[in-house]
């Protein structure tokens, strides 16, 4: 995923760049640590039946909560860190804002916590909520937001490098787009949504680690 990086010249603006992209590389490997974490210490917590976003339901859920609002800060730092270092070619506006809509969207996604349900937390009734509250709407809205806008973002890299003729990090890119942007299938969806975040956050995680070497 390599891309023409041009960097300022003054130190402390250098240094601050490699700070915010280091965040931006961090939030993948916070927010799966937590999560799986959690996932092995939950009670009644099923990978197959119930979406990474309902650990931020029930006594415990702040610490998915607050997982969610790390993982989003750090978007928001990587599309700073972006902004700053990617000044030149295809996407450059886009890029940045599109990556900051994602970060954004993580720390929404915290804020407002999906609805327990289908035995999660420990002591719900089995079967799906019967009416979903607004909050779980909400939810809902800003993580389709999000991981879109992450998408279309990975796409616009892609075509970067495909313009550079760098194939592997172009055919990498546009096929971690094409995956978060796979309707979803009902049957399996909490394990496509944790699919969809591992190649959300390991592309905010490359994409940082090569800009920063690149600056």
């Amino acid at each position: 995923m390599a891309t023409t990086v041009t960097t300022a010249g003054v130190p402390g603006v250098r240094r601050s760049s490699h700070r915010l992209l280091l965040a931006g590389a961090l939030a993948g490997p916070v927010f799966f640590t937590s999560a799986i974490v959690q996932m092995l210490t939950r009670e009644g917590f099923d990978i197959t039946r119930h979406p990474i976003s309902q650990l931020a339901t029930g006594d415990l859920g702040w610490i998915q909560i607050t997982t969610f609002v790390l993982a989003g800060v750090g978007g928001v730092a990587l599309a700073t860190g972006i902004g700053r270092t990617v000044t030149e070619g295809v996407g450059r506006r886009a890029l940045p804002i599109l990556v900051g809509i994602f970060g954004a969207g993580m720390i929404a996604a915290g804020l407002f916590t999906m609805d327990p349900e289908k035995g999660f937390p420990a002591g719900t009734p089995d079967g799906p909520v019967a009416q979903m509250s607004w909050h779980g709407i909400a939810h809902s809205a800003v993580a389709a937001v999000s991981f879109t806008s992450l998408a279309i973002a990975a796409i616009v890299l892609a075509v970067r490098c495909a313009r550079r003729r760098a194939a592997p990090p172009a055919i990498a890119g546009g096929a971690a787009g094409l995956v978060l942007l796979l309707p979803m299938s009902p049957e399996h969806m909490s394990i496509q949504i944790a699919v969809n975040g591992l190649v959300a956050f390991t592309w905010t995680t490359v994409v940082a680690l090569r800009l920063r070497r690149s600056a």
